[in-house]
């Protein structure tokens, strides 16, 4: 099925047949020692949740944490005492999105960030709602990575202030979080994608922007515009799984 899109007075077609899957599934990554994900049949009495053992149905209790198992999306509650919910923040699931790839840039601390001067010379100042970041080298094996205490790459303050300047509300990146691993509990590139002062949102707050982590883009994803359906189970959380699945847009002639 196809569909037109028009995106700053340009006609796009956009095939819905062939969609790209950005998740991880629950499970396969982890960080921030965050316990392994956990599935087991619901036990009572001598019911037993699983059709192996005679059971009509599988009937499974599973545990998992959204921040350290895979790929999740989160909203200002994640940094609020209020901790609202991503059911009150994300409204809308449909958005167009641009990918780009950057080159990591070692500061001088060591660490592994994404410049300001790398996402500005990629994005080219055009940058639509959505923003989604690959990181180079891409490889596979961030699909199957655990990340905890290995001090991941990160955004710099600045590329973080550049990507808030530019009104992107949706931020999708292969990374773990946007702040390093164990920087003292600051969370300031959280804090300044939501402009949090304190730990309370208040009517300057950007309630209605998220962040999205451990997302993989695979190889065959050229960078440029799409057209993304950003899909989050209904539970009334900060942080949940979610699903980012994006459609090519291809410029349609004489538009």
């Amino acid at each position: 099925m196809n569909i037109d899109i028009r995106h700053n007075e340009i006609l796009y077609s956009c095939d819905l047949s062939k969609p790209i899957d950005l998740s991880i599934p629950i499970g396969k990554v982890k960080c921030f020692y965050a316990e392994d994900v956990k599935m087991s049949p619901y036990v009572s009495g001598e019911f037993v949740g699983s059709v192996k053992v005679g059971s009509p149905v599988n009937f499974y209790n599973v545990f998992f944490n959204p921040h350290g198992n895979g790929t999740h999306t989160e909203g200002v509650g994640h940094i609020t005492i209020d901790q609202e919910s991503i059911m009150d923040c994300l409204t809308q699931f449909h958005f167009i999105a641009k990918v780009v790839s950057v080159e990591l840039e070692k500061a001088a601390s060591g660490d592994q960030i994404v410049t300001v001067k790398e996402l500005r010379s990629r994005c080219n100042d055009n940058i639509p709602e959505s923003l989604i970041i690959r990181t180079l080298p891409n490889s596979e094996k961030k699909q199957n990575m655990d990340y905890s205490g290995s001090n991941p790459p990160y955004l710099s303050k600045e590329a973080m202030q550049y990507i808030v300047e530019k009104g992107v509300k949706h931020l999708l990146l292969d990374l773990p979080s946007v702040d390093r691993e164990d920087d003292g509990g600051k969370v300031e590139n959280h804090k300044i994608f939501w402009n949090i002062k304190s730990n309370k949102a208040d009517d300057k707050s950007r309630i209605n922007s998220t962040i999205t982590e451990l997302i993989y883009v695979p190889a065959s994803v050229k960078d440029g515009l799409y057209l993304m359906n950003l899909q989050v189970p209904s539970i009334i959380l900060d942080a949940v799984p979610s699903k980012p699945v994006l459609y090519y847009l291809e410029k349609k002639k004489n538009s």
